[in-house]
């Protein structure tokens, strides 16, 4: 199996801290990974590297077979899909669902002047009848509410056909019912053939959808444990890279995790 991102040996600092330290790890293009660990252990650097946002202090990062820091980035970011908070700052409040997602055909935020073929807004009205925005399509983004905006986030990455879709914490801030609904939208996507690689990035192993393959468990910068999910996320691990005692089940394709009493 091919592979779409290699992290080989990479470290990263930023003002002195070492965020990320010697950080070998690949992800393969059919596997859906959820990193996971505690505040500080640097998930969201990992996936700006995988993003060819940032460039590593040392080690290597291979990003669809390009080397980043040797490649044109901005031709490269356009066969990712990234739905991460920071993007979600630039888009206009005023700014209508329909043209958040249609102006990730040429990466912009905000509609201008570019114009759009009919393949475009055909495929704009696909992802949002399937990412259930379709009523939403006339509203602006800043009139909806974060379970809505999430969506609109994920769609947006979606609507280019990625390679690689990187997610940083999709479900964070979501009340339980906007939660649930949007893990079953991801479940769905994550399951079918014509997906991407998938990276997802969480706080929290019950936001970790059906479907998704295998886990990288961060502590301090550091790779506590990477593997199939059923290996990785075991109450040793997760007591290791979270500081406390925790035990971890495994029910009806879900994970839950809290302290051992």
């Amino acid at each position: 199996m091919a592979s779409v991102l290699e992290l080989s040996d990479v470290s990263f600092v930023r003002n002195g801290n070492r965020i990320l330290d010697s950080i070998t790890w690949t992800v393969g293009e059919a596997d859906r990974w959820v990193i996971l660990g505690p505040n500080g252990a640097g998930k969201s650097t990992i996936l700006q590297l995988a993003a060819a946002t940032t460039h590593p202090s040392s080690g290597t990062v291979d990003v669809l077979g390009e080397r980043v820091g040797k490649v044109d980035v901005f031709d490269l970011r356009t066969r990712i899909g990234l739905a991460a908070t920071g993007l979600a700052r630039r888009i206009p409040a005023w700014e209508r669902v329909g043209d958040v997602v249609l102006t990730a055909a040429y990466a912009v935020t905000g509609r201008w002047r570019e114009r759009y073929e009919s393949e475009d807004l055909e495929r704009a009205a696909e992802v949002m009848d399937a990412w259930d925005l379709t009523e939403l399509s006339t509203r602006t983004f800043g009139t909806l509410s974060d379970g809505e905006r999430k969506r609109v986030q994920i769609a947006r990455a979606v609507m280019t056909d990625p390679e690689l879709m990187l997610l940083d914490e999709p479900a964070g801030s979501l009340d339980l019912g906007a939660r649930e609904s949007l893990l079953e939208s991801l479940e769905e996507y994550a399951s079918s053939s014509l997906a991407p690689a998938i990276v997802m990035v969480t706080h929290h192993v019950e936001e970790i959808p059906p479907g998704f393959t295998h886990a990288l468990l961060l502590s301090a910068g550091r790779v506590t444990a990477a593997g199939p999910l059923a290996e990785v996320l075991t109450d040793d691990n997760l007591t290791t890279a979270f500081g406390v005692p925790l035990q971890v089940r495994h029910e009806d394709g879900r994970w839950r995790a809290q302290a051992r009493r």
